[in-house]
């Protein structure tokens, strides 16, 4: 983990506080150098730093400090008779290079959130995709191989989806992808993960559930789906679930012996599940 991620990962708190003391530790360097060295760029840290990471409002108001604590420090060492217009403009304008840069940095990471919830996100039906899906997955793969704790992952098809895009128009297809995707994240407990792979397949990890508690959280998404959406259209749903108490080496282990049991399904009769417990 990077110093970026452990700064997101602290309260907000915690970052104005370290911004404010960069701040006054800048002004104290600042005012003990005398007024012919310029520390301007050093005081734009804990303002970009606020605004980064807490947000625009208090990168303002580490923007307006750090004009007051440069003030200070220009002032500290000189005589009060000498004093001009000259300190006071400068000041000014520090602060508005310090606004600036308030302004400019909670911008970027306002674009930076947007482009990243894009890159992560189905453009159909508003679900996590396959490569959010995959990042979820590796990091509950990395807990269960540090504390030991189960975690379950599930594929589901859409049985003759291909039928509903022929006869009725893809316009309809989408619509169905939208309820079914609409339906399961309704189904699923707030700590689960709901993600659509693409065409007709969605995938579901359920955290920290193994045995009875991931098959009753599979059966109440397909009771919810035969109740809401097979009703509506003339399909099914073939599902694989794969609990793992001891989680594979790769992600590609992960995920493929759930597709793999979501196609013995297909395979078969359709409409139906398959279970399997790893690492017992």
């Amino acid at each position: 983990m990077n110093l970026v991620d452990h700064l997101t990962n602290l309260p907000r708190s915690v970052i104005t506080t370290l911004a404010l003391l960069v701040c006054v530790v800048v002004g104290m360097v600042d005012g003990m150098s005398g007024p012919n060295y310029s520390l301007v760029p050093f005081y734009l840290v804990p303002v970009a730093l606020s605004a980064w990471f807490v947000g625009r409002r208090t990168g303002y108001l580490l923007a307006c400090l750090s004009a007051m604590i440069w003030l200070f420090a220009e002032v500290a060492g000189r005589d009060y008779s000498r004093l001009d217009f000259a300190v006071y403009w400068n000041d000014f304008m520090e602060l508005l290079l310090f606004l600036l840069t308030a302004l400019v940095v909670s911008a970027l990471k306002g674009a930076f959130e947007r482009e990243k919830t894009i890159a992560h996100t189905d453009h159909l039906t508003g679900l996590p995709n396959r490569r959010h899906y995959y990042e979820i997955v590796t990091a509950e793969m990395r807990r269960n191989h540090r504390y030991d704790e189960p975690f379950t992952v599930a594929y589901l098809d859409i049985d003759h989806f291909k039928n509903v895009n022929d006869t009725m128009g893809h316009a309809e297809g989408d619509k169905l992808l939208r309820q079914v995707a609409t339906v399961i994240a309704a189904a699923i407990r707030e700590t689960d993960t709901v993600a659509r792979l693409g065409g007709d397949e969605f995938a579901l990890l359920f955290p920290e559930t193994a045995g009875d508690s991931a098959l009753s959280v599979a059966a109440k998404v397909r009771q919810r789906l035969e109740a809401d959406v097979e009703s509506c259209w003339p399909v099914s749903f073939s599902m694989g679930l794969v609990t793992y108490l001891k989680s594979p080496a790769t992600i590609d282990e992960v995920i493929g012996r759930a597709d793999s049991l979501m196609y013995q399904v297909k395979d078969g009769s359709k409409d139906g599940l398959r279970r399997e417990v790893v690492g017992g």
